[in-house]
């Protein structure tokens, strides 16, 4: 490596930490909406199919405590519903849904106890020849004294007509039910086509109810949202972002754990 070159990776470096830096102290440190009746507590998260820092990762989500959890990236190909159980284990949560081949690396966890399970409605997508295979995991959930609802963790293609199609066929899996919540990477920005569509039909939650930092991805590309919470009209966003300051939760477990930063939401279900 040249001395320029390595002048440039230096000051993209810093560059990048100092981007970072803004962006967690710029984050707001104020609470959460509180829990109550009704209330979900959603935490999404791309773990990089567990090759980072593992207990870092657990410490981030056991510290943001949430109620169920949409996971991305989940390991797919070496016994990946035994790997899903020993994250639920590591994070005080059961595995809900995907894990498996079907759903093809998304995952959905929940707190003991924290929401009725009344049926799973994994699909695996279809796929463009020399493609990852992708799916969707999806519970229809229900909350005590709330609607029932779906909630769907997925990570999308990096292929932008393969990502539009996969886009459409999330807005299907929504008419499972009324409501319905999706989380996921979606590997675009919020000015994407794809995102765009989703949008029109349903809330984004960082700007619906802005909380927390913004950006999700590592600090080498530190100006991007490509991972996000949308929610039908029904339901209520509280607050949704990047948990930047929230206790417990160090800008050094969230850089250790994966490559990805978490979105979590506070979200109020409908009356059932």
């Amino acid at each position: 490596m040249t001395a320029a070159t390595t002048t440039e990776a230096t000051t993209t470096a810093a560059t990048a930490t100092a981007a970072t830096t803004t962006e967690a102290s710029a984050a707001t440190a104020e609470p959460l909406p509180p829990g109550g009746p009704r209330r979900l507590r959603l935490l999404s998260y791309n773990v990089r199919s567990l090759r980072d820092d593992r207990r870092a990762l657990a410490r981030v989500i056991r510290a943001c405590a949430p109620d169920l959890v949409c996971i991305q990236e989940s390991p797919r190909y070496w016994r990946p519903e035994g790997q899903a159980a020993g994250l639920a284990r590591s994070t005080g949560t059961v595995v809900l849904a995907g894990g498996g081949r079907t759903a093809a690396g998304p995952l959905l966890l929940g707190r003991p106890g924290a929401a009725e399970v009344l049926g799973v409605h994994d699909r695996l997508l279809p796929k463009t020849r020399g493609l990852h295979a992708r799916g969707f995991a999806t519970a229809l959930l229900r909350l005590p004294g709330a609607a029932p609802f779906t909630l769907t963790s997925c990570h999308l293609s990096l292929d932008a007509e393969e990502r539009y199609g996969q886009f459409e066929l999330l807005l299907d899996q929504l008419g499972i039910t009324e409501h319905g919540v999706v989380a996921g990477d979606f590997n675009e920005h919020p000015d994407g086509p794809g995102w765009q569509l989703l949008a029109s039909r349903l809330q984004d939650g960082y700007p619906t109810a802005p909380w927390g930092g913004e950006y999700t991805s590592v600090p080498e590309r530190p100006y991007q949202r490509i991972d996000g919470v949308f929610a039908t009209p029904g339901i209520t966003v509280l607050g949704c972002g990047v948990p930047h300051g929230l206790p417990g939760v160090t800008e050094a477990d969230l850089r250790a754990a994966t490559d990805h930063l978490p979105v979590l939401a506070v979200l109020e279900l409908p009356e059932g």
